[in-house]
């Protein structure tokens, strides 16, 4: 949505695939999800960053995978706790701190995020900074809870969304129907309103990515991506599949191996 309220067309599906996502950034030498590591995928010529938003005591979106401080800064305080002030006073290596969403949005404003709602305070922080951004229609939002993905898409009309843990799971057991036709008619309702599904190649013993399944997705209009793939051969063998999105750690290796 646009500033004068006006819906606007995702363009998040527009470059060419297969996209390499970066996953947190590109964060060999800098600490995830920080501007430098954003900044160093932007560099690499990445289609989009992969990145998570939680939200402080106040109501900012800010970025980080985890809930608390403990792994990425050794503080043992949810970030829910703070106001953003206190968070955007914490330094990490590389002088870097953690970021707002409304300041990675703006920093970056030709970059394309996938942005993961960790929590249901989030969802109107979000929202917020992506529409005060004018963003919508270069962010991707998901969330594993198919109802904070369902709010936060509704907040933004017309973003591009992907599945949700329910929608997965559905596309699972979809994918036992042994008739194609009705596998696709079942899969274009499961999943309506979301332009793509992000999941492992496996969980478990259960192979989740098949070129079947990958195939039926994309005739009702939904990609594929699948995370987190840190291996060359790996990543190209999944693009074979028909696999348009790879999530990585390593999106410098995912680059020279897919372009």
């Amino acid at each position: 949505m646009t500033r004068s309220g006006a819906p606007r067309p995702t363009r998040w599906f527009e470059p060419a695939t297969p996209r390499v996502l970066a996953h947190r950034g590109h964060h060999l030498e800098a600490p995830e999800n920080t501007m430098l590591a954003f900044a160093s995928a932007v560099a690499l010529g990445v289609d989009c960053i992969e990145t998570d938003v939680h939200a402080t005591r106040d109501g900012v979106a800010v970025i980080s995978h985890d809930p608390d401080l403990r792994r990425i800064a050794g503080i043992d305080t949810r970030l829910l706790d703070l106001d953003w002030s206190e968070v955007a006073a914490i330094r990490l290596p590389h002088d870097q701190g953690l970021p707002s969403l409304a300041e990675a949005l703006d920093a970056f404003p030709d970059t394309r995020f996938n942005i993961d709602v960790k929590s249901d305070d989030a969802v109107e922080p979000t929202i917020l900074a992506i529409l005060r951004a004018d963003a919508a229609d270069r962010v991707l939002v998901t969330s594993f809870d198919e109802s904070r993905r369902a709010r936060t898409a509704a907040g933004l009309p017309g973003v591009a969304t992907s599945a949700s843990s329910r929608g997965v799971v559905a596309t699972m057991i979809i994918g036992i129907v042994p008739w194609r036709a009705l596998r696709r008619r079942l899969l274009s309702v499961a999943l309506r309103g979301c332009g793509a599904i992000q999941v492992p190649v496996r969980r478990g013993p259960v192979v989740v990515v098949t070129a079947r399944r990958v195939a039926d997705l994309l005739a009702v209009g939904v990609e594929t991506h699948v995370w987190t793939i840190d291996d060359p051969a790996e990543m190209r063998r999944l693009v074979a599949l028909g696999v348009t999105g790879i999530v990585s750690d390593r999106p410098d290796l995912a680059l020279a191996a897919l372009r």
